[in-house]
């Protein structure tokens, strides 16, 4: 009787710790029996991130993420022309700059005269109109760049520079307006670019003076211009 008694319970005990060890296999967790045996499974599971695809891929990210650097200045910043060459907004170091989001066929279009015409008066002094076409705004800028430098300069007479075609919202924002909004916001403290013929006036350490909007002209900028151009 006592023989048949310590069978049962043995075959018992050994159905329950086959059920615990199914059950941890299961749900892939490690079975340790000793606290030396979890050191060296630690070890080797370290040693296989860091030489794995995965261990890899987070280095890389963390290096790509500590390289990228901010633009601190206007003349940090790149940008591409009509014919889409690279120019270097550090070119226009130590200038007073107005940066317009221009258009050909919108309500604002007319203060291509007053641009221009502040151009013709301070660009001995140190000053320079830079416009960035964009189509972003009711269609008003649908033509090639040829075509947007045609007319510019057969209405308007603009000799000022007219960069290439650009957006100044969204996720393919050119990186000159990113610098430009996160240095000065608009109405009710907004970023986005509102309309055509907005206006930032730059100094000349590269930082944001003023942001304007599209109904402000031209010629009421006048006194800030000069104001940036006299100062030291």
């Amino acid at each position: 009787m006592m023989h048949r008694t310590t069978s049962f319970m043995a075959a018992r005990l050994i159905r329950q710790r086959a059920g615990a060890m199914a059950a941890r296999v299961a749900s892939n967790t490690p079975i340790f029996h000793t606290r030396a045996r979890r050191e060296v499974l630690t070890s080797r599971t370290l040693r296989n991130f860091g030489s794995s695809g995965t261990g890899t891929m987070f280095a890389a990210a963390a290096v790509g993420t500590e390289s990228k650097v901010e633009p601190k200045s206007f003349f940090d910043l790149k940008a591409k022309d009509k014919s889409q060459n690279e120019v270097s907004m550090a070119d226009y170091t130590n200038k007073v700059i107005l940066v317009v989001n221009v258009a050909s066929k919108c309500g604002f279009t007319e203060q291509y005269t007053e641009l221009e015409q502040l151009y013709k008066d301070y660009k001995d002094k140190g000053f320079v109109v830079i416009g960035f076409p964009c189509n972003q705004f009711g269609k008003q800028e649908p033509g090639t760049n040829e075509e947007i430098e045609s007319f510019c300069k057969v209405n308007y007479g603009v000799t000022f520079p007219i960069m290439d075609k650009v957006n100044v919202n969204g996720s393919e924002e050119d990186p000159v307006y990113a610098f430009l909004k996160s240095q000065k916001s608009g109405i009710m403290g907004l970023t986005r670019i509102k309309w055509n013929f907005e206006k930032f006036l730059i100094n000349k350490d590269g930082t944001v003076y003023q942001r304007y909007s599209s109904a402000t002209r031209p010629s009421e900028i006048a006194g800030d211009i000069e104001k940036l151009l006299n100062s030291k």
